[in-house]
């Protein structure tokens, strides 16, 4: 991906990018090496989907890029180094519940992909359910690294253990029944709505991922 690329993602992912650099360098002028690690890291994995759509030949959204940069940010920088997950009750509840919608979303594109664009290629509710599934599957298997971590490495990824792992598993089940929900409102719908305008943007940025193969 070339630096041209890049600056095409607008203003204010690239501020946000900046301020993870600018961290990053703060904290290790200031000798805090983990903050710095940490910083450099959320910046990796917030280019990560651009590298791997790059690959791809995809075109992603520059809300999703955000987003993604966001809840990365929210997540691993102040989630985990500034401990927002103790200062602030909530934080986990509303990172779990907004990947759980973006994953549900994820889902749903990718079953629409596997059926061509075809909104009846399958049942309505089946092609829902499939994107609901892998949200749902994507937060269990966070939960099960979170787990593994703590009785790994002595860390305190679960919280209050059991309570914080089935808060979260619930809210996870919440946001990708929300996202299924908009999946089922796009194949209803006959033209562009508010509710499926992430959708529609990215069909229409990759209409080829979306065509029939003869």
């Amino acid at each position: 991906m070339s630096f041209k690329h890049i600056r095409r993602q607008g203003p204010v992912i690239l501020g946000l990018w900046a301020l993870l650099v600018l961290t990053a360098l703060g904290a290790a002028f200031e000798g805090r090496w983990s903050l710095s690690f940490v910083a450099f890291a959320t910046l990796g994995l917030s280019l990560a989907p651009l590298l791997l759509a790059h690959r791809l030949n995809i075109t992603l959204p520059l809300p999703f890029v955000m987003a993604t940069t966001l809840f990365l940010m929210g997540s691993v920088l102040m989630g985990e180094a500034f401990d927002f997950y103790e200062l602030v009750w909530w934080w986990d509840i509303a990172l779990h519940g907004s990947s759980a919608i973006g994953f549900g979303m994820i889902g749903f594109v990718f079953v629409l992909m596997m059926f061509e664009g075809d909104r009846f290629a399958a049942p309505q509710w089946a092609m829902c359910l499939m994107a609901f599934g892998l949200a749902v599957t994507v937060g269990a298997v966070w939960e099960i690294f979170e787990f593994l971590m703590d009785q790994w490495f002595g860390l305190n990824m679960q919280k209050s253990g059991l309570p914080d792992t089935m808060t979260d598993l619930m809210v996870d089940v919440i946001g990708a029944a929300f996202a299924s929900w908009l999946g089922y409102v796009y194949l209803r719908a006959k033209d562009k709505s508010f509710w499926t305008w992430p959708i529609d943007r990215f069909v229409s940025l990759n209409k080829r991922l979306f065509r029939k193969h003869r």
